[in-house]
């Protein structure tokens, strides 16, 4: 595998007024998001789907237009909302589907969210986190749908949720979809537990796909539509505005905090591991300023280092170790650029416990975030890492020659 280096971010912005069906674009293309810079070679500045308006804003004249989108859904360096510049270029937006954690991104987790209106632009919102009864006839008032969301690259990560529904019902209602593609922060790896049985798909699972699945949302796309994974094997009309300059062996940091307890890059990478202890009373720093960089609980036999959860905007209700004080380790001055998946904070931990049945307080939701209930059951049999992943392989490699077939990037490997 090619040696990959932690880019910094840096923004850029060229504008330039183009012409597009005999009308003038008030807004400005934006050339510029995170520069790269290989040795030996030219600098380059990876350019998101979203900043790429030549590329479908002629496709949006005339046409009523939908949007799944949120906080991440910006164009160009000085990260403007998506609904603002169509907006702005008179685009007929009739509405916007929000995902978990809401339109603006400041819902919780697992908090259901009703239809509102957006106060900043007006444009009536709709929740398609849970479903909507009333999503079929919302779909059939539009000609054209976008999709724009900031994955992380984890299957328990519910954007890629959102994205299956959205392409439910343009292909159930014959809409056609443009999807803004944007890179994978944690792009560079594919591991974890394939999804087999439909006994543990939900939101947090609900594609047959490695738990790190190595996609973009577009190559998901393809996949979701390659694989008939759609209802009677319906497909959806899709278009992909592809990322410029990017692979899956090039780091990338976000632009903006894709849910409120991810505010940096480290805790991206690091999610990808500890999302599983979300099936634990175990606390992954949630209610404080570094969620999932820390871990701990309230014995200290888990660690010297100690932390308390509060109250922080996003993260006050479903706080494990509220108020208390949290005994475990601190991963903040990890490098996020060398962090992959692994299980050992997880072993680590297990391994701590002095009740080891009780280790699994939600075995239930630990087996949907796996997508199986076999990692749960050989840790409970003392199993290590080693054992673990021996007994995924084969079906990692299936899946890797599957996912080979929809790649749109230069793979890691």
């Amino acid at each position: 595998m090619m040696k990959t280096t932690l880019l910094k971010l840096a923004f850029v912005i060229s504008i330039a007024g183009f012409v597009s069906c005999g009308s003038s674009l008030k807004s400005a293309q934006v050339n510029a998001t995170n520069r790269i810079r290989v040795a030996g070679a030219a600098e380059h500045v990876i350019l998101p789907g979203a900043d790429q308006l030549d590329l479908y804003l002629p496709q949006l004249k005339g046409k009523k237009v939908g949007i799944m989108g949120n906080q991440t859904s910006i164009v160009g360096s000085n990260k403007r909302h998506v609904v603002d510049v169509l907006m702005e270029n008179k685009v007929d937006l009739k509405f916007a589907f929000a995902p978990e954690h809401g339109f603006r991104g400041n819902v919780e987790r697992g908090e259901k969210f009703g239809n509102d209106l957006d106060q900043k632009t007006g444009l009536p919102l709709f929740t398609l986190y849970g479903g909507n009864k009333k999503q079929d006839s919302i779909v059939n008032s539009i000609d054209v749908m976008i999709f724009d969301l900031q994955d992380v690259g984890a299957r328990f990560y519910t954007y890629i949720t959102s994205l299956h529904r959205v392409m439910e019902l343009c292909a159930k209602h014959n809409k056609k979809l443009i999807i803004l593609d944007r890179p994978n922060p944690n792009g560079d790896q594919v591991d974890g537990p394939v999804r087999h049985d439909d006994k543990f798909k939900s939101d947090v699972s609900w594609h047959k796909i490695a738990m790190i699945h190595g996609l973009t949302i577009g190559e998901l796309a393809q996949m979701i539509n390659g694989e008939r994974w759609l209802e009677n094997g319906r497909q959806a009309d899709i278009q992909i505005v592809k990322v410029q300059n990017w692979d899956h062996k090039t780091m990338y940091d976000l632009p903006v905090v894709p849910s409120p307890s991810l505010p940096n890059p480290l805790s991206v990478r690091l999610y990808l591991s500890l999302c599983l202890f979300e099936g634990t009373d175990i606390s992954v720093g949630r209610g404080t300023d570094w969620p999932f960089q820390v871990l701990g609980y309230t014995n200290p036999v888990y660690g010297s280092f100690t932390f308390t959860p509060g109250e922080r905007h996003g993260m006050s209700k479903h706080v494990e170790g509220k108020g208390a004080t949290n005994y475990g380790i601190d991963l903040r001055a990890l490098d996020p650029a060398s962090q992959k998946f692994t299980l050992k904070y997880l072993l680590d931990f297990y391994q701590k416990t002095p009740d080891k049945f009780t280790f699994f307080a939600r075995p239930e939701f630990f087996d949907k975030l796996a997508g199986t209930d076999q990692l749960r059951k050989q840790i409970l049999a003392g199993q290590s890492e080693k054992q673990i992943r021996a007994s995924w392989s084969d079906d990692l490699k299936a899946y890797k020659q599957m996912r080979k077939k929809y790649l749109l990037y230069t793979d890691f490997e």
